[in-house]
């Protein structure tokens, strides 16, 4: 704020002593002190009574808060969600019974029955094309006897 140096300190001590007197230079000097104490002191109330005054401000903002938010009712909210969430979900289930009910009154529309492939001739099979296979042979380590296998009768 002021910015007093040593040599400024120096000049109003010549001054002083020159113009109020060395006699009176101590009664002076306390005088000056007390009225700088009252000035610290008149400073710091007014800025504790600023400070109070913005904690009281803020503190009827919190006040004012708390009141808004207990006016709100959240379970009202959630009803009214939830509820809306049903009746859309219940329009959505009519819809697909609907059209489940409209595809099984037509079958031909959504499962179309499938037309019978034309006969196929059936051409006899002479009994010697079918072979009776021979015996089956199984390779491993240890000698393994041959195992017939059942013959197809004609």
């Amino acid at each position: 704020m002021f910015d007093i140096g040593w040599t400024e300190l120096l000049l109003i001590a010549v001054v002083a002593i020159v113009v109020i007197g060395p006699k009176d230079l101590p009664r002076a000097m306390r005088t000056v002190g007390q009225w700088t104490t009252k000035m610290k002191r008149m400073a710091g109330d007014f800025q504790r009574q600023f400070n109070e005054a913005v904690r009281e401000a803020e503190l009827d903002d919190v006040k004012n808060q708390v009141t808004q938010l207990g006016k709100i009712n959240p379970m009202a909210d959630l009803k009214k969600s939830l509820t809306k969430v049903d009746t859309d979900l219940k329009a959505d289930l009519k819809k697909v019974d609907d059209s489940i009910a409209g595809s099984l009154a037509k079958p031909d529309a959504v499962n179309p029955v499938p037309k019978t492939p034309p006969a196929i001739a059936a051409t006899p099979v002479a009994a010697a094309e079918i072979a009776a296979p021979e015996a089956v042979v199984i390779e491993s380590a240890e000698p393994v006897a041959a195992v017939p296998v059942a013959e197809v009768k004609t």
